[in-house]
């Protein structure tokens, strides 16, 4: 089945732990044996051939740099336009990505609607589809950069990741969006990009609801009535997206699908994490909703985890073909399937871009 990812963080993982997303996943792993700077050394499950392998011909692709002020203990840039300087160079290597025919970009309904038409008989060269996306918007030096962002295809925007942040608070923290955060959304508006969510601490999310009207989804979040923690949506969060036509996307990080996990020191095996709290949280927000209409998959499947903290059920990303049968078990039908594998997502982007 066609698969739509509506999140991967490919250039970090490019770029911050030198993968070459090209190699076949085996050869990365063996690559990396006996490295200990990253906790997902040689367990990564994400390249673009097994994407290929799994049918997922079209993600959401992040830039990502966080800007850290000097009070923070958060890893990241020492000022904004390092964090810029950053995502430039994610950008440049999507680029290359693009000229070796690996991937192409999508900024408009006519690439999405023809490269959806591509994907109905792919090979094992059929390049992967993305929709570029900013994860925090702290290498938005000034609003102009954001300009600027949008002139290089960038089509969704969190205003927060982890921490206080300069536009909005993230997963952790507590605050609203401030003079700062409202003109970012303001601008967001007016460029038609879609806001993500996602990471938008409790305050930040109902300021931003208070003061956004434009499209909005949910890249990659869980249900808090399985997890109780601020990264998670509560149900009022979650209506609150459901009657502003959002989709939402399921994450397989396996701290946020089941609770009192430790890093570091649990496993996926011993606190029996598998696809099915997956399954879970895609039927707990189609139970809020009434239908199957807003929800989807957003994996962060790179977000800088490997196998020893996903669902002990999946090897590689290829495995998110196990989810469909997976759905049917639980009593959904065919037609909702195909929407919460992939449609739902491609819809949304329709109605935004159309």
């Amino acid at each position: 089945m066609f698969i739509f990812d509506a999140h991967l963080d490919l250039s970090m993982n490019a770029l911050e732990w030198n993968r070459d997303l090209t190699w076949a996943i085996e050869d990365i792993r063996k690559s990396e044996e006996g490295l200990s700077d990253k906790p997902d050394r040689g367990k990564n499950t994400v390249t673009l051939g097994e994407m290929r392998k799994g049918n997922i011909g079209i993600c959401v692709a992040t830039q990502i740099a966080r800007y850290v002020k000097r009070s923070s203990n958060l890893p990241g840039w020492n000022s904004p336009h390092q964090a810029w300087a950053q995502t430039q160079g994610q950008l440049a290597w999507y680029k290359a990505m693009e000229a070796k025919g690996e991937m192409t970009q999508i900024t408009n309904i006519e690439q999405l609607n023809a490269h959806v038409e591509l994907w109905k008989t792919p090979s094992s060269e059929t390049p992967i589809g993305y929709i570029l996306s900013l994860e925090g918007a702290d290498s938005m030096v000034t609003i102009d950069h954001l300009e600027m962002s949008y002139e290089q295809g960038l089509r969704a925007i969190g205003p927060a990741h982890y921490g206080p942040g300069t536009y909005a608070h993230g997963t952790n923290s507590i605050g609203g969006i401030g003079q700062k955060g409202k003109a970012l959304l303001k601008k967001i508006e007016e460029l038609n990009l879609i806001l993500d969510a996602t990471h938008l601490c409790d305050i930040s999310f109902w300021e931003t609801m208070k003061n956004y009207n434009g499209p909005v989804w949910a890249s990659h979040n869980n249900c808090r009535k399985f997890v109780n923690h601020n990264r998670q949506f509560s149900d009022e969060q979650i209506k609150e997206l459901i009657s502003r036509d959002a989709v939402i996307g399921i994450a397989l990080d396996a701290w946020m699908m089941v609770p009192n996990w430790v890093r570091g020191e649990s496993t996926p095996e011993s606190m029996g994490v598998t696809l099915k709290q997956m399954i879970d949280n895609i039927d707990h927000i189609c139970q809020l909703s009434g239908d199957a209409r807003h929800v989807g998959i957003g994996t962060d499947l790179d977000g800088g985890f490997g196998k020893e903290q996903t669902p002990s059920d999946l090897d590689t990303i290829a495995d998110l073909q196990k989810v469909p049968q997976m759905l049917a078990d639980k009593g959904f039908n065919q037609e909702d399937i195909n929407h919460i594998m992939h449609q739902n997502f491609i819809s949304f982007l329709q109605r935004v871009w159309g």
